[in-house]
């Protein structure tokens, strides 16, 4: 009795063993073909407004590759985190992808105050990062490993105010920007060296911070000065604020409000409403462009999010297909340096944002657009 006892118990073991040894030679095979690949958006705070539509951008993405990839093809593992608009939660969540969560890259952070401090850590751990968003100075020079799809604000800030100069006759203006965010001082010395490169004159220069709400005493003096054009850096929440308080200070349609980047969010248009109409923007990409792939970037995101796509939606998912082209240009297990070396390669790669390739620094080599809100809407001035 106790040796038949012990022999089907032995087997019983050895079949377990067996199976244990195949789950886990199928877990490892499966995780050949996939790659860990850390999000860190801004999903609350002051940039919530831009990360809430990059994470659906960057969802809407992975979910197409992982279908197009089937069985056989390479899959992401996609980690999303919120970095909460502060450097330093950005700092806690790109430990955590690194440290914890073995990512290959990351896509992220929202803002680049955050990209500053964050950036330094994968550049440090030999991990890729490209930023879907950043648009300061300074940020791909924290290193090798630091790429971005973003048009920077020296890019785009020079093509907005040449073409305000020429469609819109502009010759003088008053500037206001936020002083104490890289975002909104990268933009105004961008739009400063671009007004002074156009000859336009810079009638005076008001600064706000973070968080303010009154915008008033700034605009009254603008309005005493009549410019043709009050230029503005302002993430968004702040740039509804003027754009609103500027129109019911009496200041005319006629004086245009041409803001930077932090005005390219449907936000602006919701908050600001009526006053919104006219708002010069100059931008990375606009939804009405012709582009096969952006037409049906558009549709499937607002068949699956019940409303159009917005410029950061739009960055984050062309950050997506970009990564993961340099992704299948190199083999398992995914290696951060061979993913890094695999980025740089990358030109003339068709996206949402149209012909896509990077500098020689690793920035964002694209052409940028002119827009105007027009009924309630981002469209391509002049359309």
């Amino acid at each position: 009795m106790q040796r038949s006892n012990t022999y089907p118990t032995m087997a019983i073991i050895a079949a377990g063993f067996l199976l244990l040894t195949v789950m886990c030679g199928a877990s490892a095979w499966a995780g050949k073909n996939q790659v860990k690949i850390g999000f860190a958006l801004s999903m609350t705070g002051g940039a919530a407004s831009y990360g809430s539509t990059q994470k659906n951008g960057a969802q809407l993405a992975v979910d197409e590759i992982n279908a197009a990839a089937g069985s056989e093809g390479i899959k992401i593992l996609a980690f999303f985190d919120d970095d909460a608009s502060t450097p330093q939660q950005g700092i806690n969540v790109f430990k955590k992808f690194i440290n914890s969560d073995g990512v290959s890259a990351i896509i992220g952070p929202t803002l680049s105050d955050t990209a500053q401090v964050t950036d330094r850590i994968a550049q440090e751990q030999s991990v890729p990062v490209l930023g879907v968003s950043n648009t300061a100075k300074g940020i791909t020079e924290i290193g090798n490993f630091i790429f971005r799809d973003s048009l920077t604000e020296a890019v785009v800030v020079p093509n907005t105010i040449r073409m305000a100069k020429e469609k819109l006759g502009i010759r003088k203006v008053a500037v206001m920007y936020g002083n104490d965010g890289a975002f909104t001082k990268a933009g105004y010395e961008a739009f400063k060296k671009a007004l002074t490169d156009e000859g336009i004159t810079i009638l005076s220069e008001q600064t706000f911070a973070k968080g303010d709400r009154d915008f008033s005493p700034q605009l009254a003096q603008i309005k005493s000065q009549s410019p043709d054009a009050i230029v503005v850096s302002a993430l968004v929440e702040e740039a509804s604020g003027i754009v609103s308080q500027a129109r019911q200070l009496g200041i005319p349609q006629s004086v245009h409000i041409i803001g930077g980047n932090g005005f390219n969010s449907p936000s602006l248009i919701k908050n600001a409403g009526d006053s919104a109409e006219g708002v010069i923007v100059g931008a990375a990409w606009n939804a009405t462009a012709s582009n096969p792939l952006n037409k049906k970037f558009v549709d499937a995101y607002t068949a699956r999010f019940g409303s159009p796509p917005d410029q950061f939606a739009a960055q984050a998912y062309a950050g997506v297909q970009i990564v993961y082209a340099a992704v299948k240009k190199t083999e398992p297990p995914f290696k951060p340096s061979s993913i890094r070396d695999a980025l740089t390669t990358v030109k003339d790669m068709d996206t949402v944002l149209g012909k896509f390739s990077f500098t020689p620094e690793r920035d964002a080599d694209y052409q940028p657009v002119f827009q105007q809100v027009k009924n309630g809407r981002f469209v391509i001035f002049g359309e």
